[in-house]
């Protein structure tokens, strides 16, 4: 979030040098970004671990396989029908979101910054993730729509749909290049592979199985790869940890090395205090925890489509809270890799060192994997990549033909005419990907790169999202001139504002920052101003659509078990909301 100083999911979080100071700016890519990972990386890989690689590409082609059988209709391609289990589309969710860009860049930013790293996790996903599955999914779910976009719709008009819909597909692309370009990075580094090699072999594979099997497809992959990444990241993690002699030894060293704020979550961030972080309780809890965590979690396609896919409301809902569960742990795997980096070679990151901060878990891979589970973390990271880029390729086929296509193109056209459309518009989405890939090739810093797409495109669509599902004086036209209005404000602000120098902002970060306030406030205030000038939507269309209304889909009943207590949605929430904030107690004194 692979999100605009805010770093989950999705986005690129890889640091390769000191950090401008800015507001919530996560792990810099100083110029080059990945593109300098160390020389003298490359990994001692053998045959057992290429074959290892190759298994895991031939599962992934049968599952692609095996999913197509079950695709009948568009509904089964775009959607998987409805029809998938909470437990898989949970892990799917949280497998979307776990690119290899995150676990790099997050051991990245834990051993350039420490355990200031938990607040991406604690604070900037979980809160966000609980309230998408218990508030907004019912809205989501429950109206029947096959795309966050069609939402809108429904809510507002066909222009603030065409205008969601347009920019999704847009970044959807976008960031989908991001993820493959990275790979070939990464892939170029450690096992020597060319980068075109490494952007077509990834590309090929994600669009074999996705043009296959559709949803399911990628979603049965996603919840394969969760496992091989944990499969990965665990022993990196306790092999780790044993070499610096366990948590107690890892803790002891840094509070000498790097000073005791180091390991501690919230030292430092007092209002005015210097921390190298550059950010204080305020900025992390407003600016991480509100604007840019829901505006991510909320509204990006990529991840709530899985929650759609589930086969009922409940499941649906349970999606988001199911995967916040991994999501609390998982920090765990990616922050300990970047504090024992930190220790073992104490100048990482700085002059003193040849290894940058984005080197922390390929320098652990070479020097504590034997061969065989080498293979599997290499395998890990290409999932990893693969996972993040197949979610953002599979939400782009569906916006595109059922929200731009099947709506303003080629209308009421049979239903296998659309099956084979979102098969064609998907290996043109991977050939767009892979173009999009070299762009960002031409980009000094990657993540700023993609932190700015998130501020342009997820800030707007959230502000406008909340306005229309929380006001029901909203107006038909605000949907529109809002979103356009707060993607505008995004633009201008960076582009102008800050490349142009009228505003001293300190960093790409800190400009990313502002981007996403201003996006979020220019909208909400235009919003505002249209609604009061326009006339509302009837209150009967806006049922199921504006909180306080009931959705026709919330009265279908229940499933065999769903009102099992351990299956509570509201239950399930609080939980991980609780959970979470109880991990902070060991990091916060």
């Amino acid at each position: 979030m692979p999100t605009p100083t805010y770093l989950a999911d999705g986005a690129l979080h890889l640091a390769s040098g000191p950090l401008a100071s800015g507001p919530l700016a996560s792990g810099p890519l100083a110029s080059g970004a990945t593109a300098h990972l160390a020389e003298g990386l490359r990994l001692p890989t053998n045959g057992l671990d290429y074959t290892i690689l190759g298994i895991y590409f031939v599962v992934v082609l049968g599952i692609g396989f095996a999913a197509k059988r079950s695709v009948r209709t568009s509904l089964d391609f775009f959607l998987s029908g409805r029809s998938l289990p909470a437990w898989v589309t949970g892990l799917a969710f949280v497998s979307a979101n776990l690119g290899a860009t995150e676990i790099l860049g997050m051991a990245a930013n834990s051993a350039q910054y420490g355990v200031y790293t938990v607040h991406w996790y604690w604070i900037g996903a979980i809160p966000a993730m609980v309230f998408l599955g218990l508030v907004m999914m019912p809205f989501y779910y429950g109206s029947k729509v096959r795309s966050v976009p069609e939402f809108l719709l429904l809510r507002f008009d066909k222009w603030a749909h065409l205008l969601s819909s347009i920019l999704f597909a847009f970044a959807a692309i976008l960031i989908a290049g991001v993820n493959l370009y990275s790979l070939a990075i990464v892939v170029e580094a450690l096992l020597g592979w060319p980068q075109w090699v490494a952007i077509v072999v990834a590309g090929f594979f994600v669009l074999a199985y996705i043009t296959l099997g559709g949803l399911s497809s990628a979603i049965y992959n996603e919840v394969l790869q969760f496992f091989v990444i944990l499969a990965a990241l665990i022993p990196i993690a306790v092999l780790g940890l044993h070499r610096v002699g366990g948590w107690n030894g890892l803790t002891d060293s840094l509070d000498k090395s790097h000073g005791t704020h180091f390991t501690t979550a919230w030292g430092g961030t007092g209002i005015g205090s210097d921390n190298p972080l550059g950010a204080n309780w305020l900025t992390i809890v407003l600016g991480l925890g509100f604007v840019l965590s829901f505006g991510y979690w909320t509204t990006n396609f990529a991840e709530v489509q899985r929650a759609l896919s589930a086969k009922n409301l409940s499941a649906a809902r349970r999606t988001p809270l199911i995967a916040a569960y991994p999501k609390i742990f998982i920090v765990f795997l990616v922050m300990i890799p970047g504090l024992v980096a930190a220790v073992l070679v104490p100048k990482i990151g700085t002059s003193g060192s040849d290894l940058q901060y984005n080197d922390a878990i390929p320098y652990l891979m070479q020097e504590l994997l034997p061969n065989g589970v080498l293979g599997i973390a290499v395998t890990g990271l290409l999932a990893a990549f693969m996972a993040g880029m197949a979610a953002n390729v599979s939400s782009f086929n569906t916006v595109f033909t059922t929200d731009i296509w099947a709506k303003y193109v080629v209308k009421d056209r049979e239903d296998a005419y659309y099956i084979r459309f979102g098969r064609l518009i998907t290996v043109i989405g991977v050939l767009a990907s892979i173009g999009t890939a070299f762009l960002a090739s031409s980009f000094s810093n990657i993540m700023s790169y993609l932190q700015t797409l998130f501020s342009f495109f997820n800030v707007p669509m959230f502000v406008v999202f909340i306005v229309g599902m929380f006001w029901k004086r909203a107006s038909v036209k605000s949907g529109f001139w809002g979103l356009l209005a707060g993607t505008t404000a995004a633009m201008v602000n960076y582009f102008v504002i800050y490349k142009q120098g009228i505003i001293g902002i300190p960093s790409d970060q800190g400009a990313n920052f502002v981007s996403a306030i201003a996006g979020f406030v220019a909208g909400a205030v235009v919003m505002v101003a249209v609604s009061l000038f326009t006339a509302p939507k009837p209150a009967q269309d806006l049922q199921g659509l504006v909180y306080g209304t009931r959705s026709p889909g919330a009265a279908e009943p229940a499933a065999t078990g769903d009102d099992a207590w351990y299956r509570k949605p509201a239950l399930l929430g609080w939980g991980a909301l609780i959970l979470a904030a109880a991990c902070y107690i060991p990091f916060s004194f």
